[in-house]
């Protein structure tokens, strides 16, 4: 049985609805309010017609501060973080000495020497305290601060009845505010593909916040979304989750130990052009190339059916691949899924054969991903 270390202020709502609180990252997480195919459908319908709130606290909020905190996150991540200006964040990963993938993250420039890096449930607080040590620097795990993400297309409208400005955030922008009477955060930020929002706020305001944002979005349809709705959503929006699309969840069938590059996961746009000097740099740009699989969308060719985690993927009689998660969705009228494909099927349009756990066979075809807003416009939309 897991050991829960960290509480969310929001366990006793969850728990009002049937919250089913799970271990994540530490965190007790309620993955499900009802945990139902109808319960996940209506979640899951309610972020990409309207609005959901979801309680992602268990991210693991890190400030660094100081003068060299800049230098400790520039050392960590792959991106070059004299380009983020303060008020703004971006999305970043974290390698190992090996040059291969152990965490993503969201780094925010709070302002001027402070910094807050979110990731989840990779190593990235022991990347940071590692660099850190003997800077002029201090890496502080902060679970007094609490993360709700609200997403969905009329996300923008109601934060809009109670934020100024709030339409002029820009994606990947942050702006400090008053929600409901209390001091936020607010950025530009989410894990879903749609226009969506998530709103820091400290522990002792963050059952007010919730509260008021359900009891006054609920006639625009905002509605509290179990966690587990994540997987439906990222998988048709490219976004990947560690450790489940990952070889820490699918080994390597010759023993090789765990571990993949950015360029097989799909994320070397990550790193920042040119940028030397990260943790894993040469290694990283030796592997270009090298792909042992690739990252890539299975799409079925007439089945509704839903792709199973770990059934296998075969062409031409060959077993080139796995899935790793799979969404059937009746809103957009298609069976999708991510995938685990031998780099030399990782092309649009290969006839694929998806073999299901209980040995089902199901015609598929590689699709380039994301399937959802495949130019995303929704997400960074403006105005």
């Amino acid at each position: 049985m897991a050991i829960l270390w960290r509480h969310s202020a929001l366990a006793g709502r969850h728990a009002e609805i049937g919250g089913e609180l799970e271990d994540w990252n530490g965190m007790g997480t309620a993955w499900f309010y009802d945990n139902t195919p109808e319960r996940a459908k209506a979640d899951y319908e309610a972020i990409r017609t309207k609005a959901g709130l979801m309680d992602v606290s268990g991210l693991k909020k890190v400030h660094v501060v100081g003068e060299d905190a800049a230098y400790v996150i520039d050392r960590v991540t792959t991106r070059n973080v004299e380009k983020i200006g303060v008020g703004r964040s971006t999305y970043a990963a974290m390698l190992d000495e090996r040059g291969l993938f152990v965490d993503d993250c969201v780094i925010y420039h709070l302002a001027v020497n402070s910094w807050m890096v979110v990731h989840g449930t990779g190593t990235g607080m022991e990347q940071l305290t590692k660099v850190a040590a003997a800077k002029n620097c201090s890496v502080i795990m902060d679970d007094d601060l609490h993360d709700m993400s609200l997403q969905g297309p009329v996300a923008v409208d109601f934060l809009a009845k109670h934020v100024d400005g709030i339409r002029d955030l820009a994606y990947f922008g942050i702006m400090h505010t008053k929600l409901f009477g209390r001091n936020v955060m607010i950025s530009r930020t989410g894990y879903t593909g749609e226009r969506g929002y998530e709103i820091f706020v400290g522990r002792k305001d963050g059952v007010h916040v919730w509260d008021n944002i359900l009891s006054d979005g609920g006639s625009m349809g905002i509605r509290p979304t179990q966690f587990s709705t994540l997987d439906m959503l990222r998988i048709e929006s490219y976004l990947l989750f560690y450790p489940g699309d990952n070889s820490e969840t699918f080994p390597f069938e010759d023993g090789t130990p765990a571990g993949d590059s950015l360029w097989e996961l799909g994320l070397d746009f990550v790193v920042s052009p040119g940028k030397e000097g990260f943790i894993g740099a040469e290694n990283h740009y030796t592997m270009e190339g090298k792909e042992r699989f690739k990252i890539y969308g299975v799409k079925l060719s007439d089945s509704m059916d839903q792709m199973e985690m770990f059934a296998r993927v075969h062409a031409d009689g060959k077993d080139v691949g796995v899935i790793t998660y799979g969404l059937s969705s009746e809103l957009n009228k298609y069976s999708v899924a991510i995938a685990r494909l031998h780099p030399s099927v990782a092309k649009a349009g290969t006839k694929l054969t998806v073999v299901q756990p209980d040995g089902t066979e199901l015609a598929a075809t590689a699709e380039e991903m994301p399937f959802y807003d495949k130019d995303k416009s929704i997400r960074t939309a403006k105005g």
